[in-house]
C-alpha cells in the first residue's frame, strides 16, 4: 500500500536511532575492554595513592600541633585522632571551669 511505503523510511530511521539509543552498536574487542580496565584501574589507583598521600600529610600536620615529650616514637593514625580528640576536650573543659 502506498501509505505504507510512505511511512517505512521514516520507521526505519526511527528503529535506527532507538538502537543507537540502547546501546553500543558494535561489540568492542577484548583486547580493547582489557585495555580499558586497566587504564581505569590504573586512575582508580591514582587517586587513592594520592587520598592517602592527602591523608597523611593532614595526620602529621595535627600531630606537629599536638602536645607531645620529643623523644615519643610518631603516634599511629587512631593513636593521633584519640589523642586530639581527647586534647580538645580537656581543653573544652579547662576553660569551662576557667
Amino acid at each position: 500500500s502506498p501509505a505504507r511505503t510512505a511511512l517505512a523510511p521514516r520507521d526505519a530511521a526511527a528503529r535506527r536511532k532507538g538502537k543507537a539509543r540502547r546501546g553500543r552498536s558494535k561489540a568492542r574487542s577484548e583486547g580493547l575492554l582489557s585495555k580499558q580496565k586497566r587504564s581505569r584501574r590504573m586512575k582508580a589507583n591514582d587517586r587513592e595513592r594520592n587520598r592517602m598521600h592527602h591523608l597523611n600529610s593532614a595526620l602529621d600536620a595535627l600531630r606537629s600541633v599536638l602536645p607531645t615529650f620529643p623523644d615519643d616514637a610518631k603516634l599511629t593514625k587512631i593513636e593521633t585522632l584519640r589523642f586530639a580528640h581527647n586534647y580538645i576536650w580537656a581543653l573544652t573543659q579547662s576553660l569551662r571551669l576557667a
